[in-house]
């Protein structure tokens, strides 16, 4: 009977069914109710909401709403000092796990992770600053694009004292455009012996390690986003990458070698280059750092100096010249022949 009646209702004290509450609040008016009034609510019993008057047994009488209250109110207290238990026994258990770990290393505080997102711009900054302050060796760049604007070089000024002060080395990359623009040779004349710079055709995108140890790279295409990257095997992979680029570089205080094909300029070789292995004009600008206007410009002059009367010939002149990147012999109409070197 008790517990079937546990089962019909499966409730405490504090929220008692609407049958029992009808029974209790009955018996707490009159100060008594018959046994059988009850016999649909059991759970009046199994709760000791109800239990047998001692003068007559065929009666129930009610435990007082102060004594049930204060007998819920203790069920609380124990229950919130169980939980509080438990809550500071898993705090222990995972204090002593997360103690396995070891510290954190480097700048980023208590993030550990091998890869963390910057987002937003004003988060990149406060990284890129807290790794220039816990830099001590050596910072290596990567900045693609063409022409420096002052607003890009004037970005990073600050960091780039604060590495020359402590002593720090800094090579930087960039592509060949680059050379042309007065705010990158201002900088570099500030900033001395500190940094040594080397310009290549085109270069890989947006790059900057610090330390061997941590590195940023951009993680969409507007730059509002960029990885912190700390992981050793992400690190070494792109220092190996940086190097074999850098081995590839021209100092910026060399001039850039004559393509040894009489009328085509460095620049033109290497847009002959890429329209050789199928780029479109945006594409070839975007990875020589010049604007579409300019990329198309040395196309045709390149078509004029190759004798190239459409895209195709064009295409014909550039693999026969050896411009493609295999050396071949040049055969232009008109011209006397050479070896592309």
């Amino acid at each position: 009977m008790a517990g079937h009646g546990a089962q019909e209702h499966p409730h405490g004290a504090d929220r008692l069914c609407t049958a029992g509450d009808r029974v209790y609040s009955r018996a707490v008016r009159r100060g008594r109710v018959p046994r059988r009034d009850a016999e649909p609510v059991p759970c009046l019993l199994e709760l000791a909401l109800l239990h047998p008057d001692p003068d007559d047994m065929d009666w129930l009488v009610p435990t007082s709403p102060q004594e049930v209250m204060t007998r819920l109110l203790r069920g609380v207290r124990e229950e919130v000092s169980e939980s509080q238990r438990r809550v500071g026994s898993a705090v222990e258990a995972f204090e002593w796990y997360a103690g396995l770990g070891g510290a954190p290393q480097g700048p980023a505080g208590t993030e550990s992770a091998a890869i963390r997102v910057l987002d937003g711009l004003s988060r990149i900054q406060t990284a890129m600053d807290e790794a220039t302050q816990a830099c001590t060796a050596e910072v290596l760049t990567v900045q693609p694009g063409g022409i420096r604007r002052e607003a890009e070089l004037s970005e990073g000024l600050h960091r780039a004292l604060a590495l020359r002060g402590r002593g720090v080395r800094m090579r930087d990359m960039y592509t060949h455009v680059a050379r042309h623009g007065q705010g990158l040779l201002n900088y570099l004349e500030l900033m001395g012996d500190a940094v040594e710079a080397r310009t290549l055709d085109e270069v890989i995108d947006r790059l900057i390690l610090f330390d061997r140890t941590v590195a940023f790279i951009p993680a969409n295409t507007d730059r509002t986003m960029a990885l912190e990257l700390r992981h050793p095997a992400l690190i070494a992979y792109l220092v190996t990458v940086f190097e074999r680029l850098w081995r590839l570089a021209i100092p910026l205080t060399a001039p850039l070698p004559d393509t040894g094909i009489k009328g085509i300029s460095h620049r033109e070789q290497s847009i002959a280059a890429l329209l050789a292995e199928g780029h479109q004009d945006a594409v070839i600008a975007e990875r020589l750092g010049i604007s579409v206007r300019t990329a198309r410009a040395h196309i045709a002059r390149l078509s004029e100096t190759l004798g190239a009367a459409s895209r195709t010939q064009l295409g014909v002149r550039i693999a026969q010249a050896g411009l493609d990147g295999s050396p071949a012999p040049v055969v232009i109409p008109g011209r006397e022949s050479r070896t592309a070197r």
